[in-house]
């Protein structure tokens, strides 16, 4: 690889983020960071393909754990109030959060109580949902990512461009100039190894020294008021034992009935996620303890819009998801602007279809259209999330708003459509506007015979993809062309 490129700082709040097709732009001329992305989800997809094989039974395990998540949904009030009694039996506190703010607000309350300045983290998604780390900042606590990835990009200014492998657009020598200039290691090689032992040096002193951890979940289990964590480095571990308090933010939809359900989620999880027959770690915790681990256990559950999903019968699917990002990994749109281009710490198909949703579709409107449709998202799903059938449901929706808040006979894209529907209408008026069409775009035809620039709303579509010209005979002229002429013995 080439060396050092610079790394975006995207804006990663879907309330600020610009349209999905202005922030991939820059990306689609980055080619190193394009470069990046590609070979990384080739190597997690060959894994992840591999691993896949192996299982004979591998339809019927996602068969199995769409049902569990399905049924899960179709129950959630019970479970969850089952898990806050079993792990408030077992010693933790659980606490109900409706929104963002009210997660931050709580978080940060029991900070203060704990009278903490620093707290380490291991990796949680929704933590970068409810825009913690910046709420800490404010509030004078420092927030230690203590995942490699998520420690490089900390330590870059940088923002995740993907759900498992955060940093899967930085390459070893960025990652090797960010350590060695905040780390103060000049001399640092750029060899993995030399990276790893750096990071490991520089978090052990955390680890030993920082009394209170935050953590997200992988699941909840209803049953036994557990939290299960999945992870593939050991931070969650250390992060799990060796702090005084531990803190959990959970999705609401994160909650499993039985423990016996981690049999079949865990199979499916490690083998999309990371191509594995099991993730290396895999950490369940109950509760406190007297003498062993955290001695003060907090659970918050939060809601942030997920209800309002659940109410939604197309929608509802997307609470299924496992955050297994093997949607991203097979995703040809993904695969050529990166995670950052969705302005929200959800990327890829999944991020198209949640983060509107957990916006109430009032931002990110233009995540469903980031798609070409191909289904293979779909494919790959080890829950069976539909999510090619959720996009055009928020397609639907994102055109409904259009007609009611736009000004309708100032919106050139309003006016388009109805010119459009009135050339469509009838045979005549459409070959008319054919005619019209062949003669203007001759205009923007190259000699090659393809239009690569167009104005105005145009410019759009050509701004990422040429046209080929409209050919000088449509297929109804060579139709009528060829009926009309005398029939030989091999067309009767």
């Amino acid at each position: 690889m080439s060396g050092p490129v610079p790394i975006s700082t995207p804006v990663m709040d879907p309330r600020l983020a610009p349209p999905f097709p202005k922030a991939a732009l820059p990306i689609l001329q980055n080619t190193q960071l394009r470069k990046n992305v590609a070979h990384a989800t080739d190597v997690i997809q060959a894994k992840r393909n591999r691993l896949v094989a192996e299982k004979k039974d591998w339809q019927e395990l996602r068969t199995s754990a769409s049902a569990i998540r399905a049924h899960v949904l179709a129950n959630l009030a019970t479970y969850l109030e089952q898990f806050e009694t079993n792990c408030t039996a077992a010693g933790g506190v659980v606490h109900w959060a409706s929104n963002a703010a009210e997660a931050r607000r709580i978080i940060i309350d029991i900070l203060r109580e704990e009278n903490a300045t620093e707290v380490i983290k291991i990796k949680t998604m929704t933590s970068a949902e409810i825009q913690l780390n910046p709420a800490l900042e404010a509030a004078g606590i420092a927030a230690i990512e203590t995942d490699l990835a998520e420690l490089i990009l900390q330590l870059g200014h940088d923002e995740p461009s993907h759900i498992v492998v955060p940093a899967l657009h930085v390459n070893r020598h960025q990652v090797r100039e960010i350590f060695a200039r905040q780390m103060g290691l000049p001399q640092l090689p750029n060899d993995p190894e030399a990276l790893t032992a750096a990071a490991r040096t520089y978090l052990r002193r955390k680890f030993l020294s920082v009394p209170t951890a935050i953590s997200g979940a992988n699941f909840l289990i209803a049953e036994t008021g557990s939290v299960a964590i999945v992870e593939s480095e050991g931070n969650g571990r250390m992060c799990l034992t060796l702090p005084r308090t531990l803190i959990t933010l959970a999705g609401i939809e994160k909650v499993l009935p039985r423990f016996a359900d981690l049999e079949v989620m865990l199979q499916v999880l490690a083998r999309s996620a990371t191509g594995e027959r099991l993730n290396p770690y895999n950490s369940l915790w109950s509760g406190v303890v007297s003498g062993d681990g955290p001695q003060r256990f907090h659970v918050v559950l939060l809601d942030n819009g997920r209800s309002e999903i659940l109410a939604r019968k197309v929608e509802r699917q997307t609470l299924q998801c496992i955050r297994c990002a093997a949607c991203l990994n097979t995703c040809p749109v993904y695969r050529q602007t990166g995670g950052h281009a969705y302005g929200s710490p959800y990327a890829g198909p999944i991020g198209a279809i949640l983060t509107p949703q957990l916006e109430r579709m009032r931002h990110a409107q233009s995540l469903p259209y980031a798609s070409s449709l191909c289904g293979a998202c779909y494919e790959v799903c080890p829950v069976k999330i539909n999510i090619p059938e959720v996009l055009i449901d928020l397609r639907a929706q994102v055109v409904d708003q259009e007609r009611v808040d736009s000004a309708r006979w100032t919106d050139p894209m309003y006016l388009g459509m109805k010119a459009a529907n009135f050339a469509f209408a009838s045979a005549s008026r459409f070959r008319m506007a054919q005619w019209f069409g062949r003669l203007g775009l001759r205009f923007f035809t190259g000699k090659d015979g393809w239009i690569r620039k167009l104005p105005s709303l145009g410019s759009r579509w050509t701004l990422s993809r040429d046209l080929p010209a409209l050919p000088d005979q449509t297929f109804r002229q060579w139709w009528a062309e060829r009926e009309s002429k005398p029939k030989t013995g091999a067309d009767k």
